[in-house]
């Protein structure tokens, strides 16, 4: 039986936001090597939200949420969740197999880019410094 191959993922990492503003590039960095452990192709890599968290992790209230689509052999996925873990600077992630994501779909804006665009208190937009959450998409009507 064959390998698949390359597929495009999509991943969600939680960094710290103390260590996000003080170094954004050292931040990236962190992220780009455990990535390249996979030798995986980073097709986006931005900003998505900077958020309260729900809960402390490792006593820090608040998380930069940094979205990341990259290409890599999916037999390189564990090495690289391997690395994340072993990471003491990346707090959490998510990582989703995406193969129908189109570039018009990786190039949406995100949260703070919407909440820099828009004037504050208009529809959607920042009212009293809190961030607009991510759209929802419309969800069809179960068959039963």
């Amino acid at each position: 039986m064959g390998t698949i191959g390359k597929r495009v993922y999509e991943a969600l990492f939680l960094m710290d936001t103390a260590m996000a503003a003080a170094d954004w590039d050292g931040t990236l960095k962190v992220i780009e090597t455990v990535l390249s452990r996979g030798e995986a192709e980073i097709l986006s890599i931005r900003k998505w939200d900077e958020r309260k968290l729900a809960y402390d992790i490792d006593g820090k209230g608040r998380g930069t949420y940094i979205l990341v689509y990259f290409r890599m052999d999916t037999q390189k996925v564990t090495v690289v969740e391997r690395a994340i873990w072993l990471s003491e600077k990346i707090m959490r992630v998510m990582i989703l197999r995406t193969d129908r994501m189109t570039q018009a779909d990786m190039d949406r804006p995100t949260p703070i880019v919407l909440a820099e665009t828009q004037p504050v208190g208009v529809e959607g937009g920042p009212v009293a410094g809190i961030a607009p959450s991510a759209p929802m998409a419309p969800v069809a009507p179960s068959p039963n």
